[in-house]
């Protein structure tokens, strides 16, 4: 008995890690290094989706996001999200998001984000969406965000723990 029933817990944990999500590879730019790059997936007709990453400058110089394209999107910035006067704002960062050396930058829900607008065709967990982030000294750098559950928190997160889920600012719904 002890025999079956370990064996059936190698089979569940095997077959676990392979239904796992496949994590998105690190990509080197210059002094750059991006990891966990991932996205929600979208609700039906939604022309808007956000994208995560996690910037770490090797360097010893600043670098900065200047831009960002996809071709599922008509249009692509870098936002940042931050309270004001108790009311929490988005706007894009026009003049780019800095990297200094030493430093990891992490782009995530309810902070700094890529804001993915006019969507061509919705996001579907599983999916890879290809994108290009443009910087200053690194250049143009093709990474590709895993697409999560609609309500997933991070890279990995299925979006639905059976647990109560915690609300997060989503720009799925918002008219830009």
């Amino acid at each position: 008995m002890k025999t079956m029933l370990k064996d059936v817990m190698l089979a569940a944990v095997a077959l676990a890690l392979c239904a796992a999500p496949a994590a998105a590879e690190d990509v080197k730019a210059g002094d750059l290094v991006i990891s966990q790059a991932w996205s929600r997936a979208t609700p039906g007709g939604a022309k808007v989706a956000g994208g995560y990453l996690t910037i770490e400058n090797k360097g010893t110089t600043a670098d900065k996001l200047v831009s960002v394209s996809a071709d599922i999107a008509g249009k692509a910035e870098v936002h940042e999200m931050a309270m004001d006067n108790g009311v929490m704002k988005m706007r894009p960062l026009d003049k780019g998001l800095v990297i200094d050396p030493g430093k990891t930058v992490k782009l995530a829900p309810g902070g700094y984000h890529l804001m993915l607008q006019e969507l061509k065709g919705p996001f579907k967990q599983g999916d890879k969406v290809p994108l290009t982030l443009e910087f200053e000294k690194a250049g143009k750098v093709a990474v590709s965000l895993d697409v999560q559950g609609v309500g997933a928190q991070a890279p990995g997160d299925a979006g639905h723990s059976g647990h109560e889920m915690k609300k997060t600012p989503d720009h799925s719904g918002m008219k830009m």
